[in-house]
């Protein structure tokens, strides 16, 4: 069985991958990108695209990511 950090991180990976457009999708990818920067797994480069983003429903962060040259790792976690 799964512990309840497990369980935690399996959440938190689903809300960082909300759908575009959804609404309030850009926060809820947000406070999920927040989770993993707090367990050291994305840089802080990275969470503030996540930021920049999170009033926009609409916006991919990952191009965003790509295009700054920041978060190789998360992009390839993300498989972007």
């Amino acid at each position: 069985m799964a512990d309840d950090a497990e369980l935690e991180a399996a959440e938190q990976w689903e809300l960082v991958n909300t759908p575009l457009g959804e609404k309030w999708s850009g926060r809820t990818r947000y406070a999920a990108a927040m989770f993993f920067y707090k367990r050291d797994e994305m840089s802080a480069e990275t969470l503030e695209v996540y930021r920049i983003c999170a009033r926009l429903d609409s916006e991919d962060p990952l191009p965003i990511i790509r295009d700054r040259g920041v978060g190789k790792d998360w992009l390839k976690r993300m498989g972007a």
